[in-house]
């Protein structure tokens, strides 16, 4: 019953996919134009959710030179910086699966129409440019998962440091982790660089998909 479930779903999803495109393309807008706003949509997430981990690293910045005063504040802007960080990761996960689902339909339908030419030039250089488009989102998809693949660890992290924090509201408390403040510090800058490539990535894929 579960199996059963699981393609009645699946068939579901791909029925509501394909009513999608076919009303879009009757509006004029097809899976080319799509895959764009989706990476547009993903780029967008990843630089917001950046700037979510970069005040978490600031925070945890001060948090290793702290040296006395509201502890509580302390720990109630790190857990907001989890907290930040934690919703925009999700977006930034949802958005590139949006993309990945869009590229495979768009690459799918390029492949099927390349038997549909009679003109034997015109399909080797559709076929080209295809192959060429295949390869640069490759490597895009591999940039966005490289990036979204450290979201995880660090938040897991970052939260273990924030419930440490909650029960042990003291300078001691965040002496005996300040070794895993400086650890996450580096982790959080591998992934800002990271998602900076991605974003950079993403914007070189959008030009090429316009010309």
């Amino acid at each position: 019953m579960k199996t059963l479930a699981l393609v009645s779903a699946v068939f579901s999803l791909t029925a509501c996919q394909s009513a999608y495109y076919a009303a879009m393309e009757k509006v004029g807008v097809h899976k080319r134009e799509i895959l764009v706003d989706r990476v547009e949509e993903a780029r967008d997430a990843q630089t917001d959710t950046q700037e979510e981990f970069k005040s978490a690293y600031e925070r945890l910045v001060l948090l290793s030179n702290f040296d006395g005063g509201e502890i509580e504040k302390v720990y109630q802007q790190l857990n907001d910086d989890y907290e930040s960080s934690l919703s925009s990761a999700s977006v930034v996960s949802k958005r590139i699966d949006s993309v990945e689902d869009v590229a495979e339909d768009l690459f799918d339908e390029w492949q099927q129409e390349l038997a549909q030419y009679s003109n034997a030039s015109l399909r080797n250089a559709s076929e080209k440019k295809l192959k060429q488009t295949k390869r640069q989102f490759s490597q895009l998809l591999r940039s966005m998962r490289r990036a979204e693949s450290k979201m995880d660890p660090i938040l897991a992290t970052l939260k273990d440091n924030v419930l440490y924090l909650k029960h042990n509201l003291n300078a001691a408390a965040i002496s005996a982790i300040k070794g895993e403040f400086d650890s996450l510090k580096s982790e959080i800058s591998s992934l800002i660089t990271d998602m900076s490539k991605a974003v950079d990535e993403s914007n070189q894929f959008i030009a090429a998909l316009k010309q």
